[in-house]
């Protein structure tokens, strides 16, 4: 096992350079979902002078990559697109693309799928095969990862990997939790109607502020009320618009917002739930409600099995101390739809600044780039140790 460890590093070692230079060239020209056509360009470009095959996916962005052969087969997931958001932040690879930019990690994910494919592709005595997913639109309803599991990328593998950094835990470790990682997040519009009238004489129409006030506070709690406490749900408002004059009560409103949560069961029967309480709620009041409820990717939920597996191969490449336990997050990932085809597991690599703190999604988020090497190393050896157990 060290002899094999030390090949790993090596190649690690040998092509960091080049894939911190790629992960710089994407950050530096940011494209939003479903129009990551020069991202996936330059991905294949990546992959083709490496000598790996791939795949593009027809008539739109996002592309496959197999290392290896054999029966056994196991994925590795890594995220395409960036964020309509201007970045503040500057660097000699800050982005190009007024009013976008990569603020999420995935010009980090993307590189690193690259790498592990590169070390495993100069690996020797790799035990079966790797399906590199460069997947489109994470951050749009739906998402790539939907359209690409539909479509059959990962059809056969026994299990899938990602990364998602974190600007929380220092570079050189790695963040695991089996179970539900990150939730659901759905979308909630409702829009308010009555005729209206003066405020002077609420009792003569349909209070629409009323029924909206009512809405934001009474939803959340009567649906928490319908469910098991230990199942926490979390409906939050954004926005509210109506009105036009403080002694009009106005013949329209509209509400809008999310609804998280980390249960898969309870997340596939939830619409019609929340549209039951909506029209009890606000038609005693005499409010008409129309209930657009869009429903995002389902929580992710790693699987304990493959948790196990990439515990050891992190406890083999960075030492058991570099292995830290992760706290949910009521964000989004659709990585869960790829679940819905085979057991995996989110992992959360280290990339914390060393000079300051950013959040994801933030006009100044950078990532430490020595997480990117780390990513390589952990993912090459989870992934090896996962083609071994599929071919057991």
């Amino acid at each position: 096992m060290t002899d094999h460890l030390n090949a790993l590093r090596s190649i690690v070692d040998e092509e960091a350079t080049r894939i911190i230079e790629l992960r710089r060239t994407l950050h530096h020209n940011p494209e939003l979902g479903w129009d990551e056509h020069a991202t996936t360009a330059a991905v294949a470009a990546a992959l083709g002078e490496r000598g790996i095959t791939h795949a593009l996916r027809s008539g739109s962005t996002g592309l496959t990559a197999d290392v290896g052969a054999g029966e056994a087969a196991v994925a590795f997931r890594a995220d395409l697109d960036a964020l309509p958001i201007d970045e503040q932040r500057m660097s000699p690879y800050q982005s190009q693309n007024q009013g976008v930019m990569h603020a999420c990690g995935h010009d980090a994910h993307t590189a690193i799928g690259v790498g592990i494919a590169t070390v495993l592709s100069r690996y020797e005595g790799l035990p079966g095969r790797v399906r590199f997913v460069f997947q489109p639109a994470e951050e749009r309803i739906p998402g790539g990862a939907r359209a690409m599991a539909d479509e059959g990328a990962i059809d056969g593998v026994s299990a899938i990997l990602a990364f998602h950094v974190d600007p929380s835990i220092a570079p050189g470790s790695v963040g695991l939790r089996a179970d539900a990682i990150t939730g659901a997040s759905d979308r909630l519009s409702i829009e308010l109607t009555g005729p209206g009238g003066h405020t002077s004489r609420p009792h003569q129409t349909a209070d629409l502020v009323y029924a909206a006030a009512k809405l934001v506070l009474d939803l959340p709690s009567h649906l928490q009320r319908l469910t098991d406490p230990r199942r926490p749900i979390a409906v939050v408002f954004g926005r509210i618009a109506g009105g036009a004059a403080e002694n009009v009560i106005p013949s329209h409103i509209s509400l809008g917002g999310t609804i998280r949560l980390f249960d898969l069961e309870i997340w596939r029967t939830l619409p019609p739930r929340i549209e039951r309480l909506i029209h009890e709620i606000v038609e005693p009041l005499g409010a008409t409600a129309k209930v657009e409820y869009e429903q995002g990717s389902p929580p992710v939920v790693n699987d304990s099995a493959v948790i196990d597996v990439i515990r050891s191969a992190a406890e083999v490449t960075l030492g058991s101390d570099s292995i830290l336990p992760t706290e949910q997050s009521l964000g989004s990932e659709d990585f869960s739809w790829f679940l819905d085809k085979a057991p995996g597991a989110l992992i959360r690599l280290g990339s914390a600044l060393p000079d300051r703190k950013v959040d994801l999604h933030s006009a100044r988020f950078d990532i430490d780039e020595r997480a990117i090497p780390t990513g390589m190393l952990v993912g090459a050896m989870a992934l090896i140790r996962l083609l071994e157990r599929a071919g057991a």
